[in-house]
């Protein structure tokens, strides 16, 4: 009998050459696509004249959307969105490090980046990994928004297979149902390696109004996931829509 690892193959599980997404097509077999959305979200306090910070974006041709801070009435997030992370050091770090944000007072502890991927059973990658993450955040019925980092704790990862797609079943749920009654949308972004306090995730939800956005959090705080195999949950940013650039 050959060796496994997570119910696999060892040979299969030592293949890490392969950064492709994949999925399934209807009749079950894999799909691969080597395409990805990165999300950055930068927050700043200071943002005394909101209409400047619009007309920049706007001149700039910048795509992404930008948030006023619930929790401080001078404070502004923006999230932009790629498809190459050379954006993040090129264009928009000449655009950040100019006026009128270059004078907003940054808050390096709400920075956020992640990059879409998929779980191996969606059947549309292009769908799922750049299509409807742009449309959600772009999407001018969804003025509310809550961004936030975790960290799975290292119990999660010892778990097999089978019991890891039970956990993250019960989880997603919650976040189904919200969907369906149009109260509530999540955006699902992976940043490994991407953060400089190595969060595993950043996670986006995103409606119409605020409460049912809070009642998401509650409810997940019940699931196995997040009250058994969680290390960390947050800095939270909560913000409204002032801004989105044109889909």
């Amino acid at each position: 009998m050959k060796a496994r690892v997570d119910d696999r193959p060892v040979e299969e599980a030592l293949e890490v050459a392969d950064v492709a997404e994949h999925g399934r097509s209807p009749e079950g077999a894999t799909t691969s696509l080597d395409r990805r959305l990165f999300m950055q979200l930068h927050a700043f306090g200071g943002a005394g004249d909101t209409g400047a910070l619009v007309a920049a974006l706007e001149s700039a041709r910048v795509e992404g959307v930008l948030y006023e801070d619930l929790n401080d009435p001078a404070g502004i997030a923006l999230l932009t969105v790629s498809e190459s992370p050379d954006t993040f050091v090129s264009e928009l770090r000449g655009f950040l490090t100019s006026p009128p944000f270059s004078e907003l007072e940054p808050k390096p502890e709400l920075t956020m980046l992640g990059r879409t991927y998929a779980i191996g059973y969606e059947q549309d990658l292009e769908e799922t990994l750049v299509e409807r993450p742009r449309r959600r955040v772009l999407d001018s019925t969804l003025r509310w928004a809550i961004w936030y980092p975790l960290r799975r704790a290292g119990s999660f990862e010892q778990l097999s297979r089978k019991e890891q797609d039970a956990i993250l079943m019960e989880h997603g749920g919650i976040g189904m149902a919200f969907g369906r009654a149009g109260l509530g949308y999540d955006i699902r972004l992976a940043c490994h390696g991407l953060d400089r306090a190595d969060n595993d995730f950043v996670v986006g939800l995103l409606g119409p109004e605020l409460h049912p956005l809070s009642t998401i959090v509650q409810r997940m705080r019940k699931t196995r996931q997040t009250s058994l195999h969680l290390e960390r949950l947050g800095p939270f940013f909560v913000g409204r829509v002032a801004w989105q650039s044109t889909p």
